[in-house]
């Protein structure tokens, strides 16, 4: 029987979930965009595996690994900021799917009161993205970030439990 949907993340992918970070299509939308090594990758997945306010997922569609989910309660046991990204060869559409599962979670297994995330102002996919599943746009930090060559916008959003409208993942 075919699966979808999220899991946690374990050891065994490590080696997968770097090698989509590191592609340069997801790499030149992060905050940290140079190449990242196995042993800085292991090191930031043992040391973020043991918080228990961090919740490292892969998505699944059909039992396969296409996306990864970040959820993390920094601010408060009920507000937490996302991250995500699809593996590059994903088939269209699949970061949909990837939302709907990741709000599911957030929201119903987690209890959160707020999502909140972030895109560089250049990455005008993950607006719309974050605008499609509900968000709403709460701020833009003029030239918050340096990437080495340019400053950039973050533009900061968020999405109450309130405010979410379930989906059915397809």
């Amino acid at each position: 029987m075919s699966k979808t949907g999220l899991r946690p993340m374990t050891s065994e992918d490590l080696e997968q979930v770097l090698a989509w970070r590191n592609h340069p299509e997801v790499r030149r939308f992060m905050y940290t965009t140079h190449e990242i090594s196995l042993d800085e990758h292991r090191y930031w997945f043992e040391r973020t595996n043991r918080d228990p306010n961090t919740h490292l997922r892969i998505y699944e569609k059909d039992s396969e690994a296409v996306g990864f989910v970040n959820v993390s309660r920094t601010r408060s046991p009920e507000i937490a900021d996302w991250g995500f990204y699809v593996s590059p060869a994903a088939p269209k559409g699949i970061g949909g799917s990837l939302g709907s599962e990741a709000l599911n979670f957030s929201f119903n297994e987690l209890k959160l009161h707020k999502l909140c995330g972030q895109a560089l102002g250049f990455n005008e996919r993950s607006i719309a993205f974050h605008k499609r599943l509900g968000f709403i746009e709460e701020g833009r930090l003029r030239e918050q970030h340096f990437d080495g060559k340019n400053y950039h916008d973050v533009v900061c959003f968020g999405l109450l439990a309130s405010e979410w409208q379930p989906q059915e993942v397809k």
